[in-house]
């Protein structure tokens, strides 16, 4: 049986998958939403270079399921920690890996730091969790953890600070808790972190069985989101467009659709730009509003404009205005293909772009190659809108 056909056999559940190589040493480490889909994902066409060598020094791809994506995050540390696989770490500098600190004082906060800065951090090994893939990734699992075991982060003060009127906050700063029960909260939060998550639920239910519960049904909908655009799960359907002039009158817009990270050339459209002639701004947007006046088409997952900020800030309103929900961005040549976002973008949909940059950069050039191509009659007459 072929490792893809292995892979096929994967379960839909998150976890942690493992490549090794002919002499069973880890090659990589990653985590998935589903395992399945996202290890199939190592075997397509347009996969980068470098893992694609990976994948051709693998024998073997093994996983272990969690409950939770949340636990999945954790557990792909522990093990970057204690493999040190290859391609994890290539061609990255190991003091710029994330890790987690939980201080050893009374009432300590968990700090993310940079290996860098770990000398300044002089804490027993066993406080010290990573390293992370993701500065946001880890930002979110502490976002989410902090719901159920609450930690402070500000100093005794006599008030309340914003995160203690939330719930955050278990009430350092007005002396609402003690230096016992506020240990609790972070032996839990050490149990968790090492990813002893069965030794902590069974703490748990007899200590705190409200806790126990919700750390069974967590809900790390922000992770999962991360991790299923990661693998272009809810970037099924990309759209790219471009603006050419043909004989330097003539203005048309290009789109085409990449499904599943392959050009899907049936849906491929051209747009003869109607209203404007010299303007690549005003095409852009006449191509865009005739397009999403198109209801009848699939949705797209993604939208990539050909451009830069002025293209971007200059179609936010167009994007506003159409109630476009999809997530979308500009690509500029600029500066080494520079990506380039919508104001109020997420940072961690900013790290998820940055992570398929390759595929948006051969969606930007399929964009490009179509619209030079468009001068064919045969194409006018198939796509033209």
């Amino acid at each position: 049986m072929s490792l893809k056909d292995t892979v096929k056999q994967f379960p839909l559940t998150p976890g942690v998958y493992i490549w090794r190589d002919k002499n069973n040493k880890p090659l990589y480490v990653g985590r998935a939403t589903s395992l399945r889909r996202r290890v199939l994902q190592y075997f397509r066409n347009d996969i980068d270079p470098r893992i694609g060598e990976m994948v051709s020094l693998a024998r073997t791809v093994e996983y272990r399921c969690t409950d939770t994506v949340l636990e999945s995050v954790i557990l792909e540390a522990n093990m970057i920690k204690e493999y040190w696989p290859k391609y994890n770490i290539e061609e990255k500098d190991d003091k710029s890996f994330i890790f987690l600190v939980i201080p050893k004082t009374d009432f300590p906060k968990p700090i993310m730091v940079r290996g860098r800065e770990l000398q300044n951090f002089p804490v027993p090994a066993d406080r010290v969790f990573g390293p992370y893939q993701s500065y946001t990734a880890l930002k979110t699992v502490l976002k989410i953890v902090r719901r159920i075991f609450p930690y402070s982060t500000c100093k005794p003060t006599g008030k309340p600070c914003f995160d203690y009127q939330i719930g955050l906050c278990p009430g350092v700063c007005v002396g609402a808790i003690s230096k016992k029960d506020y240990q609790k909260n972070i032996s839990n939060l050490l149990l968790l972190f090492r990813g002893e998550s069965k030794k902590l639920l069974k703490k748990l239910s007899k200590e705190n069985p409200e806790a126990a519960i919700h750390l069974k049904h967590i809900q790390d909908v922000t992770l999962i989101s991360r991790e299923d655009l990661d693998v272009s799960g809810h970037f099924n359907r990309i759209e790219g467009y471009d603006i050419s002039h043909f004989a330097g009158k003539e203005v048309y817009g290009s789109m085409v659709v990449f499904t599943s990270g392959q050009p899907d050339k049936s849906q491929y459209r051209l747009f003869k730009i109607k209203t404007v002639t010299n303007n690549d701004l005003d095409a852009l947007k006449e191509m865009l509003e005739r397009r999403l006046k198109h209801t009848e088409w699939p949705k797209p997952d993604l939208i990539l404009i050909d451009g830069g900020k002025p293209q971007i800030d200059y179609l936010n309103k167009t994007m506003q205005e159409f109630q476009v929900k999809c997530l979308w961005l500009g690509l500029s040549k600029l500066n080494g293909d520079h990506l380039v976002f919508p104001a109020g973008t997420k940072n961690v949909f900013k790290d998820l772009a940055e992570s398929i940059k390759r595929t948006l950069q051969q969606v930007r050039d399929e964009a490009h190659r179509f619209a030079n191509r468009g001068r064919s009659r045969r194409y006018f007459k198939d796509n033209l809108k």
